[in-house]
């Protein structure tokens, strides 16, 4: 089964997302905070990550990826 993420409320976890078990079901677990971050933070964030990695630049260099393994160690 997937992790099941959940908010801890008036002393009850309720879940975020649909759980897939049957009305009234027993289950165990071991709460773990998470950062709090949300969907839309998350969205967000790669939103911005695209926009950089969708930037380009000019280096002068006709093949860069020849030159790839230059700094390596």
């Amino acid at each position: 089964m997937k992790t099941v993420h959940a908010v801890y409320e008036n002393g009850v976890f309720r879940p975020t997302e649909r759980v897939d078990l049957p009305e009234h079901s027993e289950v165990e677990f071991e709460p773990r905070r998470v950062n709090g971050v949300t969907d839309e933070a998350k969205a967000k964030a790669m939103e911005e990550i695209h926009r950089i990695l969708s930037e380009s630049a000019e280096t002068g260099i006709p093949d860069l990826a020849a030159r790839h393994n230059e700094h390596q160690p």
